[in-house]
């Protein structure tokens, strides 16, 4: 009878270890697999992160390029500017524009140098003598006066100067010289505004010290008398210098100080 007992107990006991084996073997399956889905659920995640950021930094590549290309204009290809330059309207509207500048820019100098601002002149109605000398032809539109050189009677519109090779030359008073001719009677000529319709005419000059839109002062020197034309040369070396009004000649001895 013990030993039935004995038999009995041990029975119960192994039946409890087995349950309690069962049990934490259990427990450990189920803590292992919680374990796996646990790393499952992080690595999804993670990999939804690294997904979400990555579409962040696409858009945002998208929009600095959108920016970058709206503020900076496309660039023409090389063959593109080559097909340009060889078409002959670009080219020569390309040409017209530089000439147009270099034009502007010259006509800029040229005013700088010689006039700088318009002025605004006025006839005094009284001249200084244009240089030293003696009158040999005097001014005459009412009758003919004798022309040595040509041995015959004209009319005369100016006066007749005589002087030397390099004599000086001076402006009659403040004017702007209004043009430079080389004129087969009267050689190297120029012609000054004086304003209100007068103008003062030189020839017979050389070595000039203004040019043409200069303004000049009355005492200035104009240049110098040069050798006479042909149609002088018993005269000799003289000053020509006429007065008109309105271009009509006037007689400047009448106006002279």
């Amino acid at each position: 009878m013990k030993k039935k007992g004995f038999f009995g107990y041990r029975q119960y006991v192994i039946a409890g270890l087995l349950i309690a084996l069962a049990a934490v073997g259990t427990t450990a399956i189920y803590s292992s697999r919680q374990e796996k889905e646990r790393e499952q659920m992080e690595a999804e995640l993670a990999e939804e992160m690294q997904k979400q950021a990555d579409d962040i930094a696409a858009e945002e590549n998208s929009e600095q390029s959108a920016e970058a290309s709206a503020l900076v204009p496309p660039k023409q290809s090389l063959n593109e500017m080559e097909n340009e330059l060889d078409d002959p309207a670009v080219t020569a509207e390309l040409a017209e524009e530089n000439n147009a500048a270099e034009t502007e820019e010259t006509e800029a100098a040229q005013s700088i140098q010689t006039t700088g601002k318009a002025q605004t002149l006025h006839f005094s109605e009284e001249l200084l003598w244009p240089m030293e000398g003696n009158v040999i032809i005097n001014y005459s539109m009412d009758s003919t006066v004798y022309f040595p050189t040509l041995d015959q009677y004209k009319y005369n519109p100016a006066v007749i100067i005589a002087g030397e090779v390099n004599d000086k030359v001076y402006a009659v008073a403040k004017g702007q010289i209004k043009s430079i001719e080389n004129d087969e009677v009267t050689g190297c000529t120029v012609t000054v505004d004086l304003g209100d319709g007068y103008e003062a005419v030189y020839g017979q000059l050389k070595e000039l010290n203004f040019a043409k839109g200069d303004y000049v002062e009355a005492g200035h020197v104009l240049g110098y008398v040069g050798e006479p034309t042909k149609y002088f040369t018993v005269e000799g070396s003289n000053l020509y210098f006429e007065l008109d009004k309105d271009g009509t000649p006037v007689d400047p001895v009448a106006y002279f100080e």
